[in-house]
């Protein structure tokens, strides 16, 4: 048994450098090779209340921050993910400093017995959950003690492990200390649980000012436009936007791709059928890497937590059976359920994707390759005329660049706002759908709108106050003859609206026709069976409710779900207090960024 823990022990040490289940809830921002920051050297390319920041640090958490990307979605990295990625980087040390300075000023520092304790009662998650440490599926603390004691263990692990905790334990106790006292009363439990449990059922009319109020009855001046651009005219910002053409060639996995992924997963499946060990063959097999180096072990899973396809088959398919190919977007799925109960399943998948063959993917490259060549020297008409693509137009805004049939298009947008000249074509970039080509048409920087440009939604959003205003009296109308006696009927009917029913629902839902927490739900919920409330604005319309009947919360299931709730609201608010406390450190820190210099490429001579 020794030899199958010491050879598990490298994998166990790698994913304890990132993992302390109790920390990562708050995100340190460790480097995730194990050393805090200041332990490293390099050119200094910023600065954290006076303490540098190095190339060298900034670097290795910036590559720590790409594998893991690489690893989730394998593939190249655009030019705006790259950005993404650095500013992740800088953040993630900035935040490993300003946690090592706030650890230095409070004296936290951890004892030998601390570590030795720590070491020996609170294994890391990824032993507890290692088959080495285990007897019978659970994790069995006394072979955890055999190995730690052992004179054949490597020494280089147990320094591993006394490092991590070391670097652990400190913040844990600031963590301790910046969040404690995040306590919940019982009146505020039973507000919550009311909220999520509580339901009405009721009767509305709606008074929609858009189809209640003709635009003739309404009217806007010039001077009323005039008055609004002048008071409110820093808000009439116009963002950059440019005018592009653009050809697209698909790179999507064709139908005979698919197919042979689904012919893969199911002689995979014939091979688990005929006896085969589960775990090998998913860390040979599957293309979920993190799940794969477990044997395929995802743990449990909640109910809706994963996408659809898999969670119907999580919580369907014969417990301890290995269920047939499942497809969803990631590719085919080959899931055994190890157990399960109404809302958790304990669960191992292995993930077939949905690629291109070698060949296929060889093909597509070179024709990628042509296009790219050919845009160098021609025009994009050109270009799509010699192979066959169609020529598209659009807008594109730098904070939403989106591309009908491309989708997403970041690198395309950096692209047309900083680099390219009007008349120019682009190279050939990649998203996740597509490859794709520009060319910029125009471009137009960031500015203020002039008073004609902004009239048509000025006079549209003054036109729905006032239209707003007529249909409050049009509902006081309506409320009036429902308190003279008229039915909820009788009274729409008159003024030409329709009465309609909602719910059951509760107070934290989204209602159609109602809308989510806003004054209509607000208002269904103060009213007693049978009883029409007040005239009620929200979601730009007019409301007048009757409840029909409500549910009440019940107190004796409230008081058997206190304990689990208390725990899980009393974690909730300690993670808010915990953001708030590093987002304090961070406005009051004197942070010196300074990476666009350092980092600029030196002009050519």
């Amino acid at each position: 048994m020794m030899r199958q823990m010491r050879d598990n022990m490298k994998l166990i040490m790698a994913i304890t450098a990132i993992a302390f289940v109790g920390l990562m809830v708050f995100t340190w921002g460790m480097d995730i090779s194990g050393r805090s920051a200041n332990q490293m050297t390099g050119g200094e390319i910023g600065r954290v209340n006076g303490e540098p920041v190095t190339l060298q640090e900034w670097q290795a958490t910036y590559q720590n921050l790409v594998n893991q990307e690489q690893q989730a979605a394998p593939g190249p990295l655009t030019i705006s993910m790259q950005r993404q990625l650095e500013d992740a980087a800088w953040n993630q040390v900035v935040v490993t400093k300003l946690v090592n300075q706030e650890l230095r000023r409070r004296g936290i520092e951890v004892s030998d017995n601390e570590v030795r304790t720590a070491a020996r009662y609170a294994p890391p998650p990824e032993f507890m959950t290692n088959p080495a440490f285990q007897t019978d599926g659970q994790f069995d603390i006394s072979k955890y003690h055999q190995f730690l004691s052992s004179p054949g263990v490597d020494p280089q692990l147990l320094w591993q492990l006394e490092a991590y905790y070391r670097e652990l334990i400190p913040r844990s106790k600031l963590l301790f200390q910046t969040t404690s006292g995040a306590y919940v009363s019982d009146s505020e439990l039973w507000r919550l649980y009311r909220d999520a449990t509580e339901t009405a059922k009721v009767r509305y009319i709606l008074i929609d000012p858009s189809t209640a109020v003709p635009d003739n009855k309404v009217t806007v001046t010039d001077r009323e436009i005039q008055d609004f651009y002048r008071k409110n005219k820093d808000d009439f910002i116009r963002p950059a936007r440019a005018q592009v053409r653009y050809i697209m060639v698909d790179n999507q996995p064709t139908a005979a791709d698919t197919a042979a992924a689904r012919q893969r997963a199911a002689d995979v499946r014939r091979q688990l059928a005929a006896g085969a060990d589960f775990g090998e063959v998913a860390r040979a097999n599957s293309a979920d890497s993190v799940s794969a180096r477990q044997g395929g072990d995802l743990g449990k899973i909640f109910r809706g937590q994963t996408v659809p396809a898999f969670d119907q088959a999580a919580f369907s398919q014969p417990i301890g059976r290995v269920g047939e190919p499942v497809q969803s977007q990631f590719g085919f799925h080959i899931i055994e359920v190890k157990s399960r109960n109404a809302d958790t399943a304990d669960v191992r998948h292995i993930l077939i994707p949905i690629e291109r063959s070698p060949e296929a993917e060889d093909r597509l490259l070179a024709r990628i390759d042509s296009i790219d060549a050919a845009g160098e020297s021609g025009s994009l008409d050109r270009v799509a005329q010699q192979f066959e693509l169609q020529v598209r137009t659009a807008e594109l805004n730098p904070a939403f660049p989106f591309l009908p049939v491309v989708g997403q298009a970041d690198d395309g947008a950096v692209w047309a706002f900083e680099e390219g000249a009007v008349g120019e074509v682009s190279e050939v970039f990649e998203n996740q759908n597509a490859f794709y080509m520009l060319e910029l048409v125009s471009r137009t920087e960031e500015g203020t709108m002039s008073l004609q440009e902004a009239t048509p939604s000025i006079r549209t959003g003054l036109m729905e106050r006032k239209k707003l205003e007529e249909a409050k009296v049009i509902g006081r109308q309506v409320l009036d003859r429902i308190r003279s006696g008229a039915t909820l009927e009788q009274a729409a009917a008159a003024s030409n609206l329709q009465v309609q029913e909602a719910g059951p629902f509760t107070r934290v839902e989204f209602v159609p026709g109602l809308g989510r927490a806003n004054a209509a739900i607000g208002t269904a919920f103060g009213l007693k069976p049978g009883q029409v409330g007040p005239l009620v604005e929200a979601e730009g319309g007019v409301f007048i409710i009757q409840l029909i009947e409500k549910t009440e919360a019940s107190r004796e299931e409230f008081e058997q779900a206190k304990a689990e709730q208390r725990s899980r609201v009393a974690q909730a608010l300690a993670e808010q207090r915990w953001n708030q406390f590093m987002a304090a450190l961070r406005d009051e820190a004197k942070i010196v960024d300074n990476r666009a210099e350092v980092l600029r490429p030196a002009p050519a001579n």
